[in-house]
């Protein structure tokens, strides 16, 4: 079989805790301080819209664009009108007894379910960028089944993490871990790149029948928690397990991975970035670390190589703020 020619849509699960009311909604819920951090809801570079101008650039083969968000979460530049994008909110796809959420693990246990979803599908965080147009033979095998990125790093078993010390996402892997080992064989199982993947929404309707507990408790936890899955982990594991998928080798992984972790000292950004544009990735994921307080000067010298990356507006922004 051919690299598959099927339609592929694109799916963003997008926060902005700037938008009015967001806050309070979010700190009212929360308990743990963990989970009024901000470098997970804040988007204070615009990434979203950068991020739109490089799958506009680079990936003109994407069918249409689903931008999951909180209701009434919007970009307030995002052309709604345009044929290819779909704004739909958590209230779409999700549980109203669930809602409101703030766990990214239990928005993407619902990506499967939107309307008129392509069975393939590339989940695309917020902050990633799409840098050059050859993505498309880096996710796919030549057999047609979807590749899986995965890097030379193992999941810590739960046997060896402490519950009331290790972060959620450290939980919620050796969850998905152990579930896989029970029904596969042993692990422990590689993670996934920092970097989009392209899910099968079979294999996610799978994963929810196969696993229900997990993906239960995941979906009624309004932030991570120690017994959550991450669902983007359990479904491609399940996809390689099961041979719906295949596993990308570790030079065309890195290939496509473009990590850098954005913090407060200058000098440390700027060696990343350089690093980047000397490495020329596939993908770059701009993980925000700031913190509390960015620093403006780290945060002006981001916004500089964004626009130097991709100066030119998409169709997806409306024209009175191109």
């Amino acid at each position: 079989m051919a690299e598959t020619e099927d339609p592929i849509d694109l799916v963003y699960t997008w926060v902005d805790d700037g938008t009015p009311g967001y806050l309070e909604v979010l700190n009212r819920h929360a308990a743990d301080p963990r989970d009024r951090n901000p470098d997970r809801t804040r988007d204070n570079l615009d990434l979203i819209r950068y991020s739109l101008r490089s799958v506009a650039q680079n990936l003109p083969w994407i069918r249409n664009i689903h931008l999951v968000s909180m209701r009434p979460q919007v970009p307030p530049w995002l052309n709604r009108d345009h044929p290819q994008l779909r704004l739909v909110h958590h209230d779409q796809i999700m549980d109203a007894r669930v809602l409101p959420t703030f766990n990214s693990f239990a928005i993407v246990s619902h990506l499967h379910l939107l309307p008129g979803l392509s069975r393939h599908f590339l989940y695309v965080e917020d902050d990633m960028l799409v840098m050059t147009p050859q993505l498309r033979p880096s996710l796919f095998a030549p057999d047609g089944r979807p590749y899986v990125h995965l890097k030379p790093k193992k999941v810590v078993p739960r046997d060896r993490l402490d519950p009331a010390t290790a972060r959620p996402w450290n939980l919620a892997l050796a969850n998905a871990d152990a579930a896989l080992s029970q029904s596969f064989g042993p692990g422990p199982r590689d993670h996934l790149i920092h970097g989009p993947q392209i899910l099968d929404r079979e294999v996610c309707a799978r994963m929810v029948a196969d696993y229900p507990d997990l993906i239960a408790a995941t979906r009624t936890s309004r932030f991570r928690a120690g017994d959550n899955v991450p669902p983007e982990f359990l479904a491609r594991h399940l996809a390689l397990e099961t041979g719906a998928a295949v596993r990308a080798p570790w030079h065309l992984s890195r290939r496509v991975q473009g990590y850098m972790s954005i913090e407060n000292l200058a000098p440390w950004t700027w060696a990343q970035l350089t690093r980047l544009r000397l490495r020329r990735p596939q993908t770059v994921t701009l993980n925000d670390s700031f913190g509390a307080k960015p620093n403006p000067r780290v945060e002006a010298m981001v916004k500089r190589q964004l626009e130097a990356w991709f100066p030119k507006p998409s169709p997806y922004e409306t024209p009175a703020t191109n």
